[in-house]
Formats: structure tokens, C-alpha cells, sequence
């Protein structure tokens, strides 16, 4: 059995990490507000986006034109693809970053193309980290992008991607990310990158102009829709991995103060088992030293 010295210590460790986690908590909480005011902000954005880009293609389709943008051409066999895997860079946020991973790992083996294989752009330390460990082929690695990042830190994931498919090196493309539901739940999602598969929009639809012309639109739009669904996806991350963070927190506090409470109780009865021991050893010296 621990002694009071040693039920002492503990209690003051646990207190102290108590402290830590309340601190963790409250950040967390300051920097969810932020990302949720950044990924609610950016959702009309990327919703409007894919309206436009179904009301192009719908055009174009009409129209009988042939676009000869690369990121527009459809392969009849897909041989290799390649994921855009979003995770977070530090931890202590919960089961977000395995629930992200394990959804990755299974869709590559569900999904994997015949003879051929997938190609991984990891996007944040955890990701990067299991990837490289179990020996998937990674081609390129984002890291540090912060709780804030901004949007020239795209660029560079989305020239990767565009680079392999329209050399050919990969013929499908697709994104896989925690997405943001509210505070208490994160759910990963795959979305179809490359080729293009823009929303279809429902019901009647205004008649635009486009100048130059509506293919021209279309061929400089795609690489701008490509980066703005990267990008929505990391800010759907980063208030994913803050509001997981958030409860984890919160968890790790409740679960240190009833361990306190418990060795607290723990603490009492020993002292008391103590006191009484001595007291009885008091009062049967005195009657030995009287009798």
C-alpha cells in the first residue's frame, strides 16, 4: 500500500496536469471559434464555385465544344491515383487523426487499381508520419501550414497534384480530410478530385454571359477551383483538429479532478487508519506501563 508521502505526491502531479489540460482546453476553445468563423466563412465561397463550374460544364455540354484543358481529361482506365491526405500536425486532439487515417487505409485498399498503385501527398505531420512508416509511396510533404494558414500555401499542393495528372503519372485524384460538423463530431470524408466532378445544380438555371467565352472561363477557372477545394478542406481540418482538441481537453481535466477526488478519499482513510494505529499503540503502552 502507498504511503501519505507517496499518495501526496501524486495528488499535487495530477493537480498540475490538471492545470495543464484546463490551459490546453481554453487555447483550444479561442482557436476553435477562429477556425469556425474561417470555415464558415469560406463554405458560400466554395459553394458558388461548384455552381459556376456545373453551369459551365452544363453550357459546354449543350454546346457539343471540345475543352482541351488537361485537368478536364477523363481516362478510360484509371492504372494509378493519388490521395490528398489532410491531418493535423500536433496531437492531443482526440481520435480525429486515426479516424482520418484509418478511413485513408481503407479506402486505398478497397479502391486500389488494378496493377497499378497510390500515390500519397500528405498534408500535416501525423499523416506524413504513418504514411512514411508502413512504406506508402509519398510524393510530396506539407507541413507546419498553422492554425491560420493562407492561401498561397496552397499553391504548391495543388501544382503536385496538377503536375502528375496531366503528365499522366496519375489518373485520378482524390481528397480525403476530417470535415467539420460541430463541436462534438468530425466526420472524414473522400471527395473526387481530378477529373473534374463539379456539383450538379438542380432546377432552373440563369443564363450567363462568359467573355471571352465560356470554354476560356473554364480553362482558367479549373486550376482556381482545384486550389479552393484544397483549401476549404484545411480549413474544415483545422477546426476539426481544435474543436477534437477542445474535448479531449475537457475530458483529460473531468478525468484528472476525479482522480484527485479519489485520492484524496484514498488519502483520508490512510491517515485515518494511521491516527488509529498510533492511538491504539498509545493507549496500550499506558495500559501496559499501569498494569
Amino acid at each position: 500500500m502507498p504511503s501519505t508521502r507517496e499518495i501526496r505526491r501524486r495528488i499535487k502531479s495530477v493537480k498540475n496536469i490538471s492545470q495543464i489540460t484546463r490551459a490546453m482546453e481554453m487555447v483550444a476553445a479561442s482557436r476553435m471559434r477562429r477556425a469556425q468563423q474561417a470555415v464558415l466563412a469560406g463554405r458560400p465561397y466554395a459553394v458558388k464555385l461548384d455552381e459556376v463550374i456545373a453551369n459551365l460544364s452544363a453550357r459546354l455540354g449543350t454546346m457539343d465544344v471540345d475543352v482541351s484543358h488537361p485537368l478536364l481529361q477523363r481516362r478510360a482506365v484509371i492504372k494509378n491515383a493519388g490521395v490528398v491526405l489532410i491531418t493535423s500536425d500536433k496531437g492531443l486532439c482526440g481520435s480525429m487523426n486515426s479516424n482520418v487515417i484509418r478511413r485513408t487505409t481503407r479506402f486505398m485498399l478497397d479502391e486500389a487499381p488494378a496493377g497499378g498503385a497510390f500515390e500519397v501527398v500528405p498534408v500535416g505531420r501525423k499523416g506524413r508520419d504513418f504514411m512514411v512508416r508502413y512504406g506508402r509511396p509519398v510524393v510530396a510533404e506539407f507541413t507546419n501550414y498553422g492554425d491560420r494558414p493562407s492561401p498561397d500555401y496552397i499553391i504548391p499542393i495543388a501544382r503536385v497534384i496538377t503536375e502528375e495528372y496531366a503528365s499522366g503519372r496519375i489518373d485520378a485524384v482524390y481528397l480525403i480530410y476530417s470535415e467539420f460538423v460541430n463541436t462534438l463530431i468530425q466526420k472524414p470524408v473522400i471527395i473526387p478530385l481530378l477529373p473534374l466532378h463539379a456539383a450538379e445544380v438542380s432546377g432552373p438555371q440563369l443564363e450567363y454571359i462568359y467573355e471571352p467565352s465560356p470554354e476560356a472561363v473554364l480553362t482558367q477557372l479549373v486550376p482556381r477551383y482545384i486550389e479552393a477545394r484544397i483549401y476549404q478542406a484545411l480549413l474544415e481540418s483545422i477546426a476539426s483538429e481544435q474543436s477534437a482538441r477542445l474535448v479531449a481537453m475537457r475530458n483529460a481535466t473531468k478525468a484528472a479532478k476525479d482522480m484527485v477526488a479519489d485520492l484524496s478519499l484514498s488519502y483520508n482513510k490512510l491517515r485515518q487508519a494511521n491516527i488509529t494505529k498510533e492511538l491504539t499503540e498509545i493507549a496500550s503502552g499506558a495500559a501496559a506501563l499501569t498494569g
